[in-house]
């Protein structure tokens, strides 16, 4: 089996959330072996830097030697260079090797502590920048590199642009995350006289210490396995995603991003499918359960604890149909196959990030009243009270009835249901964060059914 192998040149963060240790658990993550050469070691958390201690140039230069020689390296990044000695010291070394080398321009800590001295940024731009494959500035960094004044997409598209024209690298890209003027962070890329835009929700959150570590990184990674620079960047956007949305609040400051929700994410697959499969045995089980089964088919919908979208949610294709008086399944679980369930699911994470499983019955008064008497806290929202604009877009309505039903009650209900529309079926659906609770209710559900 081929290895890829990936070097970070860059220094250590002892509060683990940029730097090296960033850099590794990102190669990890995206199953690159990841090497490292250390240019300086800090202590810092997510606070602040204390002190900073450079690594002796000999040092340095000995760590890249010993790994190319012996083990060999598919792609490189560099991270903090705080000295004009260290960039010309890592310069001098890896202009002798044929690798790609991706190049983020550490000026900054999170925490605003100067990680680069004001002179090291001439040395960078002269001798490094040339043997970059792609300089990923974000705007800060790239204003104090091109002097450009950054205000809006157009400026961006100027900076990395001029980057690539007067610092002789093969391209650059800007990126947008300091940007907090849309709903949107957009990055672009201008390679080969191209321009290329990679957008994703905005996610507005203090844990964000190490992103630009972690982008650089998974690029790196990306590129350490052959992949176009294209294709490693948007790879590398959707790992930043994750790595944010599913931040670790710990420290009293910007915590970390989560550098390994990438890999739980896709370790968790075969879990969560066979969770569903026992879920839905069950399901097909309890006696009287066809009896719940609205006309358009009832699912059943589980999501990946690191999920973003539909393709992180498991259901059933074709729904459960009452067959012969129970209910049978039309196909085996997959992902990706209910947007109607999924988007319930998905917005009340937004809310309540423990919610993770969902199933649809028929409408009907006096099942919402017994689940009011099992105690379940039950919402709903009119259909026919959904403003025009989503009403045009496809897809939008269960997301906006889903925010108005928790907005009604103040938290995410148990119970969401709404009394259809033209052409729409009424429809009740459950919520809860553990497959064997969402059993017991409809267990007790069709007992009281069944009674009445």
């Amino acid at each position: 089996m081929k290895i890829y192998k990936a070097l970070t040149i860059a220094g250590s963060d002892s509060g683990g959330g940029a730097g090296i240790q960033a850099d590794l658990k990102t190669f990890s993550a995206l199953g690159v072996f990841g090497m490292s050469v250390i240019t300086s070691i800090t202590a810092q958390n997510t606070i602040e830097v204390r002190a900073i201690h450079d690594i002796p140039t000999d040092i340095i230069r000995e760590q890249i030697r010993a790994v190319v020689e012996d083990i060999g390296v598919d792609a490189a990044k560099t991270g903090m260079l705080r000295t004009p000695e260290i960039i010309k010291t890592v310069a001098d070394e890896v202009k002798n090797y044929d690798f790609p080398l991706v190049i983020d321009p550490v000026m900054i800590a999170k925490s605003g502590a100067e990680l680069m001295a004001p002179e090291a940024r001439e040395a960078l731009v002269k001798h490094l920048f040339p043997l970059a494959k792609v300089v990923t500035p974000n705007i800060n960094e790239a204003e104090e590199i091109t002097k450009i004044s950054i205000r809006s997409i157009e400026d961006m598209v100027k900076a990395a642009k001029y980057i690539v024209e007067n610092y002789g690298c093969e391209a650059a890209i800007v990126k947008g995350g300091h940007a907090e003027t849309s709903n949107e962070a957009i990055d672009v890329l201008y390679w080969n006289n191209d321009f290329y835009f990679y957008k994703s929700p905005r996610i507005f959150t203090k844990n964000t210490h190490g992103t630009g570590c972690t982008f650089s990184a998974a690029i790196t990674a990306e590129l350490a396995k052959g992949k176009k620079l294209t294709e490693a960047i948007d790879t590398a956007k959707k790992f930043i995603y994750l790595a944010i949305k599913y931040g670790l609040g710990i420290g009293h400051g910007h915590g970390p991003v989560n550098h390994m929700a990438w890999l739980y994410r896709e370790a968790q697959r075969y879990q969560k499918l066979k969770e569903l499969q026992e879920m839905l045995d069950k399901v097909e089980a309890v006696d009287g359960i066809a009896n719940l089964i609205p006309e358009v088919g009832m699912n059943l919908a589980i999501a990946l604890d690191f999920s973003i979208d539909h393709d992180d949610v498991i259901a059933i294709p074709g729904r459960i149909r009452p067959v012969r008086g129970k209910a049978r399944a039309a196909g085996c679980p997959e992902f990706g196959v209910s947007k109607h369930l999924a988007s319930y699911i998905l917005v009340a994470r937004e809310y309540n990030p423990d919610i993770r499983v969902a199933i649809n019955i028929k409408y009907d008064e006096e099942i919402i009243r017994e689940l009011e008497r099992m105690g379940l806290l039950v919402s709903y929202y009119d259909r026919s009270q959904e403003p025009e604009e989503f009403k045009r877009m496809e897809g939008m309505t269960v997301p906006w009835g889903t925010r108005e039903a928790i907005k009604r009650v103040g938290k995410v209900p148990d119970v969401i249901y709404h009394k259809g529309d033209v052409g729409k079926e009424p429809m009740i659906v459950l919520l809860s964060d553990d497959p064997e609770k969402l059993i017991k209710v409809l267990i007790e559900l069709v007992k009281r059914v069944k009674r009445r």
